[in-house]
């Protein structure tokens, strides 16, 4: 990448005022600041707690040699516009966006998305901001895995009966994400993806399997852990 276009390029930071000693303006809201950071603290250690989802990456991270503190490497921070989180990879911090995620439901999905990038940061040395192809892949396994596109979520989206829907949800969603941190156009965005799809779709690690919803994430939650009983048993 040539170094004009680096200078053009923000990778998305300006999501996320919080990041590198920026200001968000938070003007007449800012007595509500330590509800929304509390509210965050509060929904995030349940979602670590309870979400077989969760429970999985962090046992497949601490795994992998990539031991996930709460304290270290997750900060609830008001971001811009209508993102939800994301994955520093310069500090290898997951993002929460405090005044953007009200509902337990959506912290359990967040949470779980980001995972997936730090669970692919930690094994595969994601190169994020020079090989597209690398950020497509990890941004297609987390619309796969997360439940991004389960049936609920769909439904309540108005999108559902379409033939193969599930592969046009992480498709749709994986190339939402690359626009929103990446100045691309969408024919570039959805070549690259193109590219990649069929075996980045295909990559279930470390679930196994696609998890369609909770009980799915349950079975995938202790299908890993009675394999990490048997490998300590070796």
């Amino acid at each position: 990448m040539d170094q004009s276009k680096q200078q053009e390029e923000d990778y998305g930071y300006n999501l996320f005022p919080e990041r590198h000693g920026g200001k968000f303006k938070k003007g007449s809201i800012a007595e509500s600041l330590f509800t929304f950071n509390h509210k965050c603290q509060v929904m995030l250690q349940f979602a670590l707690e309870t979400s077989p989802y969760a429970k999985l990456l962090l046992g497949a991270m601490k795994n992998s040699g990539c031991t996930v503190y709460k304290d270290r490497h997750f900060s609830c921070e008001d971001c811009d516009g209508i993102v939800s989180g994301g994955f520093d990879a310069t500090t290898s911090q997951i993002v929460l966006c405090q005044n953007n995620i009200h509902q337990q439901s959506h912290m359990n999905r967040v949470v779980t998305h980001e995972l997936i990038h730090a669970f692919d940061h930690c094994r595969a040395h994601v190169d994020w901001f020079n090989n597209f192809k690398h950020l497509a892949c990890s941004e297609i396994r987390a619309a796969n895995l997360s439940g991004d596109c389960s049936f609920t979520n769909e439904v309540s989206r108005f999108n559902f009966g379409l033939k193969q829907h599930h592969q046009a949800c992480v498709r749709d969603r994986a190339l939402r994400s690359i626009l929103a941190v990446r100045k691309v156009s969408r024919e570039e965005a959805e070549k690259v993806v193109d590219e990649v799809f069929d075996s980045c779709f295909n990559d279930h690690a470390p679930f196994g399997r696609i998890p369609h919803g909770k009980k799915d994430a349950k079975f995938a939650y202790r299908d890993f852990q009675n394999r990490d009983r048997y490998h300590a048993n070796l």
